[in-house]
């Protein structure tokens, strides 16, 4: 008997050694999302908040010793040293002793897990943390070189449709909840080989917002509802990347990494007041990501500075030959960095859509400070051009692109590997899988397009977007058009040209607004400079209150 009692003992123990400690409790949200039924943007009237697929204490279960040696009184102790401070301020730091890599981990996986298990102080913005991180971090205070890149050791958050080998890549999606692959996306291959730390993974408008329609911006099955720091259940978060928007604004990661198609690293760096590239077609591969569109698809950094976003576009760029588009890329020699250390825009014209100067007074303050500060502002009206059949362009391509995906970057043990087997596998619960409904990618499946008619409309979208930005260009001898957050990011989508936007102050309400540059194809040095200088005169950023 006495050794039955021994055994169980054993099994009692072992089971409460790998239990996680219970950080957070999910609790009774219908107040929550009662109230929220009179907001006047339908797409924030929630029907859920929390996640029902996630175990939150199980993604920093892995750190709880190490958190709770590392304490409090040090994470107060390094904020001034961490918080909203850029990468190249980061690696001085470290350089003088200041800071080590193994403190920068543990100091963000100390917040991410203060403040993602509040319920009066989640941002549900976390879908899965690297296990491996803070070992990963050691080895980098352990092998510091000279001359490594200013990318070295900076603890990396990825969009959770961005494979990596050792975190699930779920799109946000149930079907893929469980979804590990056998390699990780290219640009993730390219950030670790120049040191950076992949901190994990965050949450997306599910699908990268082509799985509902209307449905809540940052939603997804396994992440639950995204929110703002600048306004929980008030402002909305962007999307698709709402989850890489919302950590870099509440420095949950030196930066994260976000995906577009048409808008969605625009719309949640906007929203979100941070720093937003979407890179020419050709400059990022896009090996290894959940696609909608071989078109138009990207990948591009969402960073607190504009310095940063350099930074990250540098280590991500190469030439991959599993993505030959990007074999149109420009010379590697191209300094990105450079050019974000520019403070003066004396020599630049920049072209003001006149009726957003009528109607935002935050962008009409944009466009004066950037006239008395040297640059030639040029307003004028864009052409009234048309994008019909965009819609038409992404359900074809997912339609193709996404099978592809599944058999040659998936895992193998999928239920199937077309878009009517996530649609089948969803009409199973759909209270648990589609609570809002998953028609964009009923109409996926709806598009009989032949491979003829999508060249057809790719050209044709393609000219009419070129002539939308080329025709003020050419008459006005423009480097660059300003435009308002995603505004005009279909135009910017179709066209192939870069976009960069970078904040630009607040409503009266506290809701965050960004100035947006658009330039033709691989002009991304020009926006570097444009956006640093901006960015250097106004310092619009501001921590949101209640995440100092």
């Amino acid at each position: 008997m006495r050794y039955i009692i021994s055994f169980l003992s054993i099994i009692f123990f072992v089971a409460c050694k790998n239990t996680p400690s219970v950080y957070w409790k999910p609790y009774d949200e219908t107040a929550e999302l009662q109230a929220n039924q009179t907001h006047e943007n339908p797409r924030m009237q929630f029907r859920l908040i929390q996640s029902k697929l996630l175990d939150k204490n199980e993604i920093w279960a892995p750190f709880e010793k190490a958190l709770n040696s590392f304490g409090n009184d040090t994470y107060q102790a390094l904020k001034p040293l961490i918080i909203e401070q850029d990468i190249p301020t980061l690696q001085a730091q470290i350089q003088q002793g200041l800071l080590t890599y193994e403190q920068l981990v543990l100091f963000y996986l100390y917040r991410i897990r203060k403040f993602e298990s509040n319920p009066n102080t989640t941002l549900h913005a976390i879908l899965a943390l690297n296990p491996k991180v803070i070992e990963q971090a050691v080895e980098k205070d352990r092998q510091q070189q000279k001359n490594q890149h200013p990318i070295y050791g900076m603890p990396i958050l990825l969009k959770d449709n961005i494979n990596t080998q050792d975190m699930p890549t779920t799109a946000g999606a149930a079907y893929l909840q469980d979804h590990i692959t056998e390699n990780d996306a290219f640009v993730v291959s390219q950030l670790k080989a120049k040191g950076a730390l992949i901190l994990g993974k965050v949450n997306l408008s599910e699908w990268a917002y082509y799985f509902c329609d209307g449905c809540p911006l940052g939603y997804s099955a396994v992440g639950g509802q995204t929110l703002n720091p600048y306004g929980r259940k008030l402002f909305e978060t962007g999307g698709s990347s709402s989850g890489s928007g919302v950590a870099v604004a509440a420095n949950y990661a030196v930066a994260a990494i976000g995906s577009e198609t048409s808008g969605s690293i625009l719309s949640p760096s906007g929203h979100n007041s941070v720093v937003g590239c979407k890179p020419t077609i050709g400059l990022i591969s896009r090996t290894g990501i959940v696609p909608i569109s071989s078109t138009l698809d990207t990948a591009g950094p969402m960073t607190k500075t504009v310095v940063d976003n350099a930074i990250l576009i540098d280590a991500m760029k190469a030439k991959d030959i599993a993505d030959p588009i990007t074999s149109k890329g420009p010379d590697s020699q191209v300094d990105y960095i450079l050019a974000s250390q520019n403070r003066s825009f004396t020599g630049f014209r920049l072209g003001a859509i006149k009726s957003l100067v009528d109607a935002d007074s935050l962008y009409r303050k944009a466009i004066n400070t950037l006239r008395i500060n040297g640059a030639e502002v040029i307003e004028y009206e864009p052409p009234n051009t048309e994008l019909t059949g965009f819609m038409s362009l992404l359900n074809a391509e997912m339609k193709t692109d996404l099978p592809n995906y599944f058999n040659s970057q998936a895992n193998s043990a999928l239920f199937g590997n077309d878009v009517q087997s996530v649609i089948d596998f969803n009409q199973q619960d759909s209270v648990l899988r589609m609570p809002y409904g998953q028609t964009r990618l009923e109409g996926v499946v709806a598009e009989e397009l032949t491979d003829d008619e999508l060249q057809s409309l790719v050209d044709r979208l393609n000219h009419a977007a070129t002539s939308f930005f080329n025709a003020p260009i050419d008459i006005h001898n423009l480097d660059a058009i300003l435009s308002l957050n995603n505004y005009h990011a279909a135009y910017a989508a179709a066209a192939f040209y870069p976009c960069l936007t970078v904040p630009m102050g607040y409503t009266l309400q506290g809701e965050p607004k960004n100035l947006t540059f658009v330039a033709p194809s691989f002009q991304e040095q020009k926006l570097y400079s444009l956006g640093a200088a901006f960015e250097s005169l106004t310092r619009y950023r501001e921590l949101p209150k209640g995440y100092e």
